[in-house]
Formats: structure tokens, sequence, C-alpha cells
């Protein structure tokens, strides 16, 4: 066995005791909508944790106790102050101080739908200036196949430490469901794929510590690609739902309640539903990383990129709906006070990143409409990459909602009280079917299906 062979095998060894023994310190570099739950999961299994965000404000409202995400509740950020083993920082120089380091920052998109690997790059960036032997990496960021071995290794490498002898690699993609029950990070298993099967090892090692359970894959590239699988299932399937609310809509039949309908048979069906548009930091996005990585292999990704136009598509077709419902009562959109209720990209979670509703608002603003918002969740409209919407949630109540000439549902949170709608408004266009759990004596106004 040579030296170098002989010293990587003792610094795995070394790693792995840490790991076994709950003694490694764990890094999480990004703390917003997937950092923080994977903080929980590592503090509740045992580890000792540091956080490191870029952003001051994150930092000191973890500092005192105070809630920024709002589906983790208050309970977790006051534990989280009170919390030794816990250590939030916005100094880079305290990642020198882990064993494990994990990046969950975002993957956006730029202007012509290229990746945007700029927070990757920064990340590795920052965990290659305190990198020392003995550490492993792992990118929790969806991203396209190779980027851990292509673009992450060559920035590590350069600090002059090899990987798989002195240092670690791996990719574990996050599969976070913000707001949904039974779902945190504890409970979702994990895909493990290291540059080099002594990464995979260690990696595995400490996920099968964190998590429910792990599945081992062959190399990061598996795991990166089943994550984009997994996005672009539910892009595609949901463009199908969209294209067939069009074509049903037309032919007056309720898509509702043929997805119900369809949903009786036990086996090769699995229900989506339509909306006004996509949403969230997944599913709006990643499939675009594959379709860019493909052409450097010289392929079309002709049925992903169709889902994308069908997708991108919707929130023309809700002006269009709301455009004719307002018609039919003889109002034109220009002019008409529109109150668009929820921004948030889903139910029942305060985050609004890629949601339909900002193109929705500024489609009605270009037609003239005068636009208000109620939002349980989000006081405030957050300044976006491509919308600066510039509002705040108005309250809903029988004014707000009699003053309007059309209310517009783009987020079906739990917290609305649809009764008051039907009881209040005159015309209600419906993009989540949320009017269909008020009761038809509770209804008063029109509700126009989108």
């Amino acid at each position: 066995m040579s030296t170098s062979t002989t010293s990587s095998c003792e610094t795995a060894r070394v790693l792995m005791q840490k790991i076994e023994s709950k003694t490694a310190t764990i890094a999480i570099v990004g703390l917003g909508y997937v950092g923080l739950p994977l903080v929980r999961a590592i503090r509740d299994s045992g580890f000792p944790v540091i956080g490191f965000d870029v952003d001051q404000r994150k930092i000191d409202a973890l500092n005192k106790g105070e809630r920024y995400i709002l589906h983790l509740g208050d309970d977790f950020f006051s534990s989280l102050k009170a919390d030794k083993h816990f250590t939030p920082t916005s100094n880079p120089k305290d990642l020198g101080n882990a064993d494990l380091v994990l990046l969950c920052v975002p993957t956006p998109l730029g202007a012509h739908h290229e990746p945007d690997l700029t927070y990757v790059f920064e990340s590795t960036k920052t965990a290659a200036a305190s990198l020392r032997k003995g550490q492993l990496i792992v990118l929790e960021s969806t991203t396209y196949p190779g980027t851990t071995r292509d673009e992450m290794k060559p920035i590590l490498d350069a600090r002059g430490l090899k990987c798989g002898e002195d240092y670690f690699l791996a990719y574990s993609p996050e599969r976070e469901d913000p707001g949904s029950i039974g779902r945190s990070a504890q409970h979702i298993p994990k895909l493990v794929g290291g540059v080099d099967d002594l990464s995979t090892d260690l990696a595995m090692a400490f996920y099968t510590r964190v998590v429910k359970s792990a599945h081992r894959v062959s190399s990061a590239e598996i795991a990166e690609s089943a994550k984009l699988l997994e996005n672009i299932y539910r892009a595609v399937n949901i463009a199908l739902v969209n294209e067939m609310k069009l074509v049903l809509t037309d032919m007056n039949i309720d898509v509702w309640e043929v997805i119900a309908a369809a949903s009786t048979k036990p086996f090769g069906f699995q229900a989506f539903y339509p909306g006004p548009g996509l949403g969230g930091h997944c599913i709006p996005i990643d499939p675009f990383y594959l379709t860019w990585k493909a052409r450097e292999v010289g392929r079309n990704t002709r049925f992903i990129e169709l889902a994308g136009e069908v997708n991108t598509s919707m929130p023309h077709y809700v002006i269009e709906r709301t455009q004719h419902a307002l018609n039919e009562h003889s109002k034109s959109i220009k002019n008409s006070k529109v109150l668009v209720m929820g921004i948030a990209y889903k139910k029942n979670i305060d985050d609004p990143r890629e949601s339909p509703s900002a193109e929705i608002i500024e489609l009605l603003r270009d037609r003239g409409a005068i636009v208000s918002y109620h939002d349980p969740h989000l006081a405030l409209f957050p300044a976006m990459r491509k919308h600066r919407v510039n509002l705040s949630s108005v309250a809903l109540t029988p004014a707000s909602v009699s003053a309007s000439d059309c209310v517009l549902i783009l987020t079906d949170h739990d917290a609305v009280d649809y009764s008051l709608i039907g009881q209040h408004a005159k015309i209600v266009v419906d993009t989540r079917n949320a009017m269909a759990r008020v009761p038809a004596d509770h209804l008063k106004c029109e509700v126009v299906k989108s």
C-alpha cells in the first residue's frame, strides 16, 4: 500500500470516527428554506452545528431568536437561540472549525434561462478558503450533472489538497417540501453520491445518522441527475394538467372533477393539479438546467422545453380569464379593482420565490387594473430578481372584498376565509379550486374556475 493510500485511509478513518461518535462539527452554508430545516435535522440528531450566511440580517435574527421562515415556527427559532451547540455566523473563517461543510445555496436561472451557478461558485470559494485536511464538502443545491466534480472540485483542489485523500467531496440533493405536514428534512430519504468511494462512505455515514433513510448511488452525477428527474417529472405532469385545463374549460368541463375521477384508479395514475403558473425554487427552474447541459452533448430536450412553454404561459391565460369574467359583467379590466388572494408560490408558507403572482400582478397593472393583495403569511411583497411589485397586504374584510370588482385567487392558503369572499365578492376567478370548499348557500357571487 502506498504512503498516500495509507494517509488517505487514516484521514478518512479519523473523520469517520468523528461522524460515528457525533463529535464532528457540521457547518451549513446558506440559512434559508433549505439550510435551516437541515440545521434542525442535524441538531436534533446530536451533532454540533455552525450556521453560516452572508446575510447578516439572518444571523442577527437567529441570535435574537426571531422567526424569519414561517413554517418552521417560533419554537424552533427560540430553541436555536438557547442552544449552545448551534453557532450562527457570517464570518467565513468559522468554516475552518467544521468537519463537514454542507452548501445549501440558490441555483437560479440567468436572463436567457441559462444556469446561474454564482452562489455555488462563491460558496465553494468560501469553503476552499478555510479547507483543511480531513474535511468533507457536500453540495445540496440542485444543479446539472457534473457540477460537483467538474466545477467545484477544481476550486477546492486549487488549495493544494487532494480530493479523496486529504479532503472529500459529495453531492446529496435537498428534497424540501415546505409547509407539508410529516415531510420534515428528517423524514425525507436522502440520495448520496460522492466523487469517489471514500467520499460516498463518509457522506452516507453522516446522513444515515441524520435522516430516516439514505440511498447510496454510484456517483455524484447519478445523484445530480436523479434530482433533476424528480423535478422535471413534476414540471411535465403539471404542464399536462394545465393543458388539459385549457382544453376542458373550452368544453365547459370541470378539470378538477376530472382529476378527482381519474384519481379513483388505484394504479397507473398520480394526481397533479393545474394552477396559475409554476412557482418555488425548483420546478420552474431545474428543468432548464438539464436542457442547457444537454446542448453540450448535442441533444435537444423538446419534451421538457414544451412543458416549460405550457407552464410559463399560464399567467397570460389567467389574465385572459379575468378579463373575460369582467367583460361578462360589463367591466373593462382597465380601472377595475382586482384583489389578489395569495402571493406565496404554494399554500400555507411565506415563500414567494418564482411565484406566478408577481408576473400576474404586473400583467394586470399593464392592462390598467388597480391591484391589491391579501396574504396572511406575507405582509409585504418582497423585491424579486425580475419583479418589483411594491405592495403590502391589505386586510381581508367584507369592505375590502365588496369594494373589489374581482377577487383573483392565486394561492389557496388555509388561513383565508373563503366563505367571506363568497358572500361579499362580485366575481371570483379561482385558479386553485379554493371556492369548492365553500357551501353552496354561502356563495352569493359568480365563481369562474381558471
